[in-house]
């Protein structure tokens, strides 16, 4: 079995060896290959001949990260109903049609239950409203919040979003916001689903003096696993939640897809957690 990832600045992921592992177990040849597009000098424009050229050379499907999760979606055979509600794409099965799937939301929502399932979700701002950000929206709509307030740089992005949210989970459940700073005193959570905070986006997506100890903070980058953000959340006495277990369960989500085999998650799980040599699970 033939896997790849197609995104850009994914040189340090660990979902190879993730993947790899996981077949071991099943008994199963599986091999996954990193497509980094900043590596190899391409671009979103380059998917269609990305996807002919995958098909061509035998790979069983994609996975797809930032930025190719809705730039894919054009040219694809057809949408699972996750991805189509959603509206973005991370894992494409080559066989049969193209068909894209969508394993982020689910692989949010269970990362959520596990270390944020108690907290308080009246109000909500999320940072970011692209492929990422649509799919986490949509989890934590999923997972009970009341109201969910989108920033992006582009405010149509964050409108479009929010309609599609309010669609499906009923009039009022999503809006966009301009300022961050204006929503965040009323919130109960903040979440990142920016890539500002990998490593080749460092930096910060706020100021961290919006931050307060009421506030639980989470993020959904995962290389590294303790951003900026996280690491100033905690320091100001946040709850926090980092990209790491969305990134197994994601991933676990995908391996069923692309093998037709039920992967083992906890297994999964302590597979990550020995890759990355870290106790720092959020």
């Amino acid at each position: 079995m033939l896997v790849g990832l197609v995104g850009a600045g994914i040189q340090a992921s660990r979902s190879p060896a993730l993947h790899e592992q996981e077949g071991e177990a099943h008994g199963l040849r599986y091999v996954y290959k990193l497509i980094d597009l900043e590596q190899l000098g391409l671009s979103v424009r380059d998917l269609p001949d990305i996807l002919t050229a995958a098909e061509r050379l035998g790979f069983d499907g994609l996975n797809v990260t930032h930025p190719c999760k809705q730039a894919v979606i054009p040219f694809l055979g057809g949408l699972s109903p996750d991805a189509q509600a959603i509206g973005a794409v991370n894992t494409v099965l080559l066989k049969n049609g193209r068909i894209g799937h969508n394993t982020d939301c689910y692989g949010f929502a269970e990362s959520f239950r596990r270390h944020l399932g108690d907290v308080r979700r009246d109000r909500i701002v999320q940072l970011g409203a692209g492929g990422g950000g649509a799919a986490v929206a949509h989890a934590l709509l999923s997972v009970g919040a009341g109201v969910l307030q989108l920033v992006d740089t582009e405010r149509r992005r964050a409108e479009v979003l929010a309609k599609r949210l309010c669609t499906r989970f009923g009039p009022g459940r999503a809006e966009a916001c301009d300022h961050v700073a204006r929503a965040l005193p009323a919130a109960d959570g903040l979440v990142n689903a920016t890539p500002v905070g990998m490593a080749s986006h460092p930096g910060l997506p706020l100021s961290p003096d919006m931050l307060r100890p009421e506030l639980w903070v989470a993020d959904i980058v995962y290389f590294p696993l303790e951003t900026p953000l996280l690491r100033e959340a905690r320091a100001r006495g946040c709850r926090t939640m980092g990209g790491g277990d969305m990134a197994v369960f994601q991933a676990a989500a995908s391996f069923h897809l692309f093998a037709g085999r039920e992967p083992s998650s906890e297994r999964m799980l302590r597979s990550f957690a020995a890759m990355t040599g870290s106790g720092f699970d959020g």
